[in-house]
């Protein structure tokens, strides 16, 4: 079944935003929301399959999908049934009961990776803090460490809580929000030396390194896929010395690289790998996943009011399983393909400007010269002229993002707008 069968045309829709006759008065939702982000000018009022209309009616190409999270485009009418026939059932329950839509959730992830056991949270930060404390006290009940340190890479980006920034190797982040959590260790990303250099500089006395935790693709860090040979070696060292290796899955996993889990590209399981974004096709959750051989975890060690309700497990069950009937990863794959082909054409044409096309699957970056003026930003609000939106991934890489239900004739749309954009610039 194609793509563009699954998404039906949507009825008129009698709403605020729609039918207003000037645009959304910006100035006083600046009055009343804080500036954690520094938003483009435009205000989105509706979305139908890989398409969104802002307040003034025009239509935008959409390869942002909320940053990666936007799996099965919007409005789907999978996740329309799913969220009508949930909220009519039961939306929220304590985990202090038996919640059997996140029991099928867990089962259907388990199934369908590397992992035992799942815990279900709010998001890819939350994930990640997870991940964190269950490194930690597997380092110190099994292995009875006392001050453990987790090694991460320089240009990750693991969240935006305290210890998750800490995580995260970009001081951009972490400016203005010193101490940090102690704990952490920065390496090289596909750097095996800078490892092994770590440990045996952490590990001289005593065992320290408790877990490395890495991308299998750093996103923000500028798209960059990790390589083969460095990951099954790390996998090796950590057999070697007990040392945990936690995946970030959050903006990679879900079927994005063009299989279910980015590690998946690389030939290893890791211990521990997390998901959100992708997971609920845009509705709040997140996934810690481990191998019941680190699942240390004992009631009362870890808990999230909201997480795995039955609304949002049952919309991600949902995601999950069209994923599965559709064939999206074979989608994914073969839009992949044709959109790195596509930017590489325009990477011919514009060499004093690109320096490569990179990615996996629907996660694909052009990256730009350091000695370019061009910056990504810049080619952003380029294409956003045109009608397509696209999101940067540091300054000089444009981040391509789209659902993963995207049709061949919106990827060649989206080329041909990019391309435009760099003959105007």
């Amino acid at each position: 079944m194609s793509p563009e069968a699954v998404i039906p045309t949507l009825p008129a829709l009698a709403h605020p935003l729609l039918d207003a006759p000037h645009p959304y008065n910006t100035e006083e939702f600046d009055q009343y929301v804080m500036t954690t982000y520094a938003r483009y000018p435009l205000t989105i009022a509706r979305g139908q399959g890989c398409r969104l209309w802002d307040t003034d009616g025009r239509e935008y190409l959409d390869f942002v999908a909320g940053i990666a999270t936007c799996t099965l485009g919007h409005a789907h009418p999978a996740m329309v049934e799913a969220v009508s026939k949930q909220i009519q059932t039961l939306h929220h329950v304590s985990n202090l009961y038996y919640v059997p839509a996140q029991g099928e959730l867990a089962k259907w992830l388990v199934e369908h990776s590397c992992a035992d056991r799942a815990f279900f949270c709010n998001s890819g930060a939350e994930a990640n803090e997870g991940a964190i404390k269950l490194a930690r006290k597997y380092a110190h009940t099994v292995r009875h460490i006392e001050d453990p340190v987790i090694l991460t890479a320089h240009a990750s980006f693991h969240g935006r809580t305290l210890a998750t920034i800490t995580a995260t190797g970009q001081p951009k982040y972490q400016k203005g929000f010193t101490p940090l959590m102690p704990g952490f260790y920065y390496v090289t990303y596909n750097d095996i030396q800078t490892i092994e250099n770590a440990i045996a500089e952490l590990d001289a006395e005593t065992p320290r390194v408790a877990a490395i935790m890495l991308e299998a693709l750093q996103g923000e860090g500028g798209v960059n896929p990790g390589q083969v040979e460095y990951f099954q070696r790390i996998r090796q060292i950590c057999d070697e010395k007990n040392i945990l290796l936690i995946c970030d899955e959050v903006q990679v996993g879900m079927g994005r690289s063009g299989k279910m889990w980015g590690y998946e590209n690389l030939g290893i399981e890791p211990d521990i790998f997390t998901s959100a974004k992708g997971l609920g096709g845009g509705i709040p959750i997140g996934a810690l996943l481990c191998k019941s051989s680190c699942d240390v975890f004992q009631p009362g060690d870890h808990a999230s009011t909201y997480g795995g309700n039955p609304f949002a497990c049952a919309v991600a069950l949902t995601v999950c399983q069209t994923i599965e009937r559709d064939h999206l990863l074979e989608n994914v794959q073969a839009r992949g393909e044709q959109l790195r082909a596509g930017l590489r054409a325009i990477a011919e044409k514009y060499p004093e400007h690109i320096s490569q096309v990179r990615g996996w699957g629907l996660i694909n970056g052009l990256v730009l010269k350091d000695e370019s003026a061009l910056t990504a930003p810049e080619i952003v609000k380029a294409t956003m002229a045109a009608g397509l939106l696209l999101v940067p991934a540091g300054p000089k890489v444009l981040r391509f993002v789209p659902p993963l239900i995207v049709s061949a004739a919106e990827i060649d749309a989206a080329v041909h707008s990019v391309e435009q954009a760099f003959a105007n610039l």
